[in-house]
């Protein structure tokens, strides 16, 4: 592939070995395009180009996490913003593994182990330690990582850590997944002159491209008709996600499983507006739209369509314990007590606590774009649902 083809001026080149591997990937998905007939929906090339194993996104060995682009990483997330993230989400974690008479955690996509290593220290001081604490991650380079730190940050509690290379039939506990759900592969549809096709990926010119072709399901057909998309419109659909949603609702037995994700629920997602779509790329912290750049080395996402969550999950005999915007969810919980805590004469540790905070709760940054969602088995809360969803609820909005 000619790294050319997809190189925005803006954005830096990968070094030699970066570039090696991104080829590497290149071929293995020409392989399968060739096996398909030239011709990819473009989930199957986005679920290649983030997991195919050895060489996709999150199964090689980029970095990703990190606060600068000097530092080789692409883009920040919650738990690296503050700690004061796992302090306060441990509390409604807390809530559910003590309304659940369960002790055990399983977390989906651990990062750097941050969130890890936060959950343990502060559900062992709020007096609800664990037995287990197990991550489900794909990433060898990011296990390693996870380990490290946990050595690092929590040695008394490291040994409850276990990492899984397969699900569990049954679990009884707490399910978490901070930015797992945008990460699934999505199909893309687009409308034009008066008709939607499926919008998929070839190879020619030496680089990938998009091309639409005919829909094949009734189903994709009778779903895309609800959308009012008058002209040109771009979308997509999150099959993947919801087919993980169910099945992590299946396997919970007892407990809850909460999703922390950005996305919008049905009726904002395929707004006649939002004619472009939500796919997105990053790139050593910099947002751009080309999926085909630099195969491998870079993130490709999607915004979450929440209502689909919600269906898939309640499908399989679940509870919707709640879904909320990030800042409500978090303020419920005691995220600005936890600030109030820190002594704001002590300059060094209470200004960069305070912006993390405001980037976390503001409408402006992560506050409304972020959504919390969660379900249930065998939760008897006195009140009906969690403190961090007592106000604020809006699953009637799903």
């Amino acid at each position: 592939m000619n790294p050319k083809a997809h190189q925005p001026d803006s954005l830096p080149a990968p070094d030699a070995a970066a570039l090696a591997q991104s080829a590497a990937l290149v071929e293995r998905i020409r392989a399968d395009l060739d096996a398909a007939g030239g011709w990819l929906p473009f989930d199957r090339y986005m679920d290649r180009a983030l997991y195919a194993p050895h060489l996709g996104y999150y199964s090689g060995g980029a970095l990703k996490f990190g606060r600068r682009a000097e530092d080789g990483s692409d883009f920040i997330t919650a738990p690296e913003l503050s700690p004061l993230f796992a302090a306060t989400l441990a509390r409604p974690v807390a809530q559910a593994l003590e309304a659940s008479g369960t002790r055990d955690v399983i977390e989906f996509g651990a990062g750097t182990g941050r969130l890890a290593a936060g959950l343990l220290h502060a559900l062992d001081a709020q007096g609800a330690p664990l037995d287990r604490y197990s991550i489900v991650d794909l990433s060898g380079e990011l296990r390693a990582r996870q380990q490290a730190r946990l050595e690092a940050e929590a040695p008394a509690l490291a040994a409850r850590v276990r990492w899984l290379d397969a699900l569990p039939a049954e679990f009884a506990g707490v399910v978490i997944g901070n930015e797992v759900l945008d990460a699934m592969p999505v199909r893309l549809f687009a409308h034009a002159n008066g008709a939607w096709r499926e919008r998929g990926v070839v190879y020619r010119d030496d680089a990938f491209a998009f091309e639409d072709r005919d829909l094949q399901s009734t189903h994709d057909a009778a779903f895309l008709a609800e959308i009012e998309a008058d002209g040109d419109y771009v979308t997509e659909t999150h099959e993947a996600a919801c087919a993980f949603t169910r099945t992590i609702c299946r396997m919970l037995t007892r407990g809850a499983a909460f999703f922390i994700d950005y996305g919008f629920p049905r009726h904002e997602y395929y707004h006649a507006q939002r004619t472009q779509g939500t796919l997105m790329c990053h790139y050593r912290h910099r947002a751009h739209g080309d999926p085909f750049l630099y195969p491998g080395l870079q993130d490709i996402t999607a915004h979450v369509e929440f209502t689909g969550i919600a269906e898939a999950g309640v499908d399989t005999g679940a509870d919707l314990l709640g879904y909320t915007s990030q800042a409500r969810f978090l303020m419920n919980a005691g995220m600005t007590d936890a600030l109030a805590e820190i002594d704001p004469a002590d300059v060094a540790r209470y200004l960069p606590a305070a912006n993390a905070v405001q980037k976390l709760l503001s409408e402006a940054e992560m506050g409304e774009l972020f959504k919390v969602i969660a379900f249930s088995r065998g939760i008897d809360v006195e009140s009906g649902t969690l403190d961090a969803f007592a106000r604020g609820d809006r699953s009637h909005a799903l």
